[in-house]
Order: C-alpha cells, then sequence, then structure tokens
C-alpha cells in the first residue's frame, strides 16, 4: 500500500505537470519537442524500474548471507558505467538525437528537445541508482523510505515546474525533473547509510564484492531488455504520431501516460513489493498462475473505473483539467485514445506482474529476444494503424504487439495454459459490470453526469455482485504480504 500510494502520488504530480505544460503552452511544436526528449527520459527511468526488479533476488541472497553492502556496491559500480556515457552522449550530440526524436534538422521541436535532453537524460540516470539502492532497502524489508523519496522528489519537481514556468518557459519542466530525481535518489541512499551506521556496519563491507563487472553487465542487460523494449514500441509511435499535424504527437504522449499510469498503480506497485516475499517462499509454475491472475483481478477492478469514466466523459474532464486547446475533438480524441488503450493496459498489468517472476524462477534467457522480436514486429504494424486508422490505429498497434509479448512472456514461464483463463475471465467479467454500470446513464445524462453516476454504479455492483475472483485476489495479496 505505500508503494501503491507512492507511485499514485507520482502519478498525480505527472498528471499536474502536464497540465501545467498544457495550459501555458498548450499542443505546440514546442509542446512536441519537450514531450520528444521526455521519451528517451521514459525510457531510461523504466529501465531503472526493469533494473530495479532484476536485482532484488541477488540482494536478497545477499543480504541472507551477509554481504549486501558489497552487493550493492557492485552493483552501483556497474551503474556508473552506463550512466557516464549517457549523459556524456546527452551533453555533446543533444542536437543530433534531438533531430532523430522529432523528425526535424531545425526549428522550434528540435531547439526545445537538444535542451531539454540535456537536464533530462542526467535526471533519469539519477533514477537509475535511485532504483538500486531502493532494492537494497527492500532487500531489508524496507518500502517506506524508498516510497517517501520518490513521493518528496515528485512533490519538489512539481514545485520547482509551477514557479518558474512563467519566467523562464518551458525548459523550467526539465529543472523540475533534475530536482526530481535527484531527491528521489538522496532519501533512500540517506536511509540507506541511517541503517547501515546503526547496525555498526564496517566501512570495508561496502566494497565491491560477489559477481564481476561484466556477469553484473548482463543482468542489467537481460532486466532492461524487454521492459526497454515495450517503452520502445510507444517511442516507435512518435514519428508517426508528428506527421498527423502539429499537436498529434502530444495527444498520443498524454493518452499514453495516463494509461500508463493506471498500469503503474496497481500492477506496477504489485509486481514490485511481491518479488521479495516470493523469493523467499519459492514458487512454481502453478503458483505462478495464481499469482498473476489474482493481482491481475485487484488491478483490473480499478483500471475498469477509470476506462468507463473516459469512455463517458473523457473529452470533458481533459478539457476541464488541460484547458481550451484539449477542448471539443481534441479532447474527445484524447478519451477515447485511452479507452483504445484498455487491451493494452489489460497486457501491460499482467506483464508487469509476470516480469519479476522470471527472476524469482530464473527465466530470463529469452527476455532480450522477446523484447528484439516485438521491436521489430513494431515498425511495420505502427507504420499500417497510422497510415489506415490515424492516432486510433497507433493505439491498436500498441496494444496488439503488447498483448503477443504477454502471451510469449507467459509461455516463457510455463504459466500461459494456467494464466489466460483466469486472465480471459477477470478481463470479461469487469467489462460486462463496468458496461452495465456506465452504458445506462449515457442514455439519460449529460457525459459529466452519467460518468459521476456511472462510477457509483460501477462500485456498488462490484460491491453486490462480489466476483469471487476478486475476493481470492484480495485474499490472497492479504495472505502474501
Amino acid at each position: 500500500m505505500l508503494t501503491a500510494a507512492s507511485m499514485l502520488v507520482v502519478a498525480g504530480v505527472a498528471a499536474a505537470v502536464g497540465v501545467v505544460i498544457a495550459r501555458e503552452f498548450g499542443r505546440t511544436d514546442e509542446t512536441d519537442g519537450l514531450l520528444a526528449a521526455y521519451g528517451v527520459f521514459i525510457v531510461i527511468a523504466i529501465g531503472a524500474q526493469a533494473i530495479r526488479i532484476a536485482v532484488l533476488p541477488d540482494l536478497a541472497r545477499a543480504r541472507d548471507e551477509g554481504r549486501l553492502a558489497g552487493e550493492l556496491a557492485g552493483f552501483a559500480l556497474a551503474l556508473t558505467a552506463i550512466a557516464v556515457p549517457l549523459v556524456l552522449v546527452a551533453g555533446l550530440a543533444s542536437s543530433w538525437l534531438a533531430s532523430l526524436l522529432t523528425g526535424d534538422g531545425a526549428g522550434i521541436a528540435h531547439d526545445t528537445a537538444a535542451e531539454t535532453l540535456r537536464w533530462v537524460v542526467p535526471a533519469a540516470c539519477a533514477h537509475l541508482f535511485a532504483g538500486l539502492v531502493a532494492s537494497g532497502l527492500a532487500a531489508l524489508d524496507d518500502y517506506a523510505i524508498a516510497a517517501f523519496g520518490y513521493a518528496a522528489g515528485s512533490s519538489a519537481g512539481l514545485a520547482l515546474i509551477v514557479w518558474r514556468v512563467e519566467p523562464d518557459g518551458i525548459i523550467a519542466v526539465a529543472w523540475g525533473m533534475t530536482l526530481n530525481g535527484t531527491i528521489a535518489l538522496l532519501v533512500p541512499l540517506v536511509g540507506l547509510v541511517v541503517r547501515a551506521a546503526r547496525a555498526r556496519m564496517p566501512r570495508g563491507a561496502v566494497r565491491p564484492t560477489g559477481s564481476p563487472l561484466r556477469a553484473r553487465f548482463s543482468t542489467f542487460l537481460v532486466g532492461a531488455a524487454l521492459p526497454l523494449a515495450l517503452q520502445l514500441l510507444y517511442v516507435v509511435c512518435l514519428p508517426f504520431a508528428s506527421r498527423q499535424g502539429t499537436g498529434a504527437a502530444t495527444s498520443f504522449v498524454y493518452a499514453y501516460l495516463g494509461a500508463s499510469a493506471l498500469v503503474t498503480i496497481t500492477g506496477g506497485s504489485l509486481g514490485l513489493v511481491t518479488s521479495v516475499p516470493l523469493f523467499r517462499s519459492g514458487i512454481t509454475a502453478e503458483s505462478t498462475a495464481r499469482h498473476i491472475v489474482a493481482a491481475s483481478w485487484v488491478s483490473l477492478a480499478l483500471v475498469g473505473a477509470a476506462c468507463g469514466v473516459f469512455a463517458l466523459a473523457g473529452g470533458d474532464v481533459i478539457e476541464s483539467v488541460l484547458g481550451g486547446a484539449y477542448g471539443g475533438e481534441v479532447g474527445a480524441e484524447l478519451g477515447r485514445l485511452i479507452v483504445l488503450l484498455a487491451p493494452w493496459i489489460l497486457a501491460s498489468v499482467a506483464i508487469s506482474l509476470a516480469f519479476p517472476l522470471a527472476f524469482v524462477t530464473g527465466r530470463t534467457r529469452g527476455l532480450p529476444w522477446i523484447g528484439l522480436g516485438a521491436l521489430v514486429f513494431q515498425v511495420p504494424l505502427a507504420w499500417v494503424g497510422a497510415e489506415l486508422l490515424d492516432l486510433d490505429g497507433l493505439a491498436l498497434a500498441l496494444a496488439f504487439t503488447t498483448i503477443l509479448v504477454c502471451t510469449v512472456l507467459l509461455w516463457e514461464l510455463r504459466a500461459l495454459g494456467k494464466t489466460s483463463p483466469g486472465l480471459g475471465a477477470a478481463a470479461l467479467t469487469i467489462g460486462v459490470i463496468a458496461a452495465l454500470a456506465f452504458l445506462a446513464p449515457s442514455f439519460l445524462l449529460g457525459s459529466i453526469a452519467a460518468a459521476a453516476v456511472g462510477l457509483v454504479a460501477y462500485v456498488v455492483a462490484l460491491a453486490l455482485v462480489r466476483p469471487r475472483g476478486l475476493a481470492d485476489g484480495w485474499h490472497y495479496l492479504r495472505a502474501l504480504g
């Protein structure tokens, strides 16, 4: 709950930053450039979250064997060898990267992207180390300090953006992201140091021990390959979205971020905090399927409510939050995109629950190949989707590829046959309840009122029906905790 609450704060702050950008700058070449550079930040940040998961079994094992400090130091050294080149490239080749991201060698979008990259790449690298430190605390069964650090960093970053965006322009967003990453790293790092001091840990224990540097790079590569590939599926869509006209890429980014927030708060938080308990208790193909299905029921109950609201009142809600530039057809399009991404949300929730189990069970060898295959498949699929259905086609293409990745990942875990029926039942049950709850008010009331009544009806219906899978999922997670 602490981790989910922290992620909720982070997602809420990200939404607030999006509101600030929308109201201050609308949908322009400047926002296209900023959000193109933001895609790079997201890729590295996703890698940070993936590495955070990948190292958890090793750190939990090291803690049990009394060598946690040395294992953390070894991973930190390996991360430094990755982060330094990234920062240098962002500083020295920002113009070239901006051209690649925006499809333009000059202009406002290019210049904005280039300047933003110089700030957001170091910020993302700070999150690489923050994730490692958070995993070190998780190995000590401490989730509160890292949760507070992420929430505090996001809040401080938002405060800086609100303070400086009017006098300094859109670059203030990048400054806020840098402050966010700094605090998210420093808070858990201080917490870890304090715990070490209280335990009177000798300084020599911090020397890198365990696996050689090459093996740690391999751990990072295997751990980050699939999540990075999944994020790159979205990045692949950005140039196709940009070709739909000014502001189209901004709309697609906002829709994707909204859908991603639902995945992160639900499946993402559960995936993070259940890795260590599952590692210590052991897991089989049957328990893998049970874990994914149980957690998916809880996650999809929240997703169903959100999709119902956006289906009925997405345009009005988005216009009221983001401002007039997102009114009318633009707001309706954003709401429709989020609903079209519902299959992507379902698949992503399942992936975020299954992915940590690959490291718990040791079935990680195929992860890079799954990611590579998805990327190769996504390029032509995104092109076809954009040609046929514009942004709607890109959303559907992204969903289709992600569903394929989910299917292959479950097969790799030897849990596809046992998991698929449960996931299908969860999606069907939640979908039917949401449709019945939200559909009736849509014929009788305006969009906002219909969404509000539908939301109440949805909650009441869940309470009355009490789907067995949802109840079993809740009891399972409480017992696991």
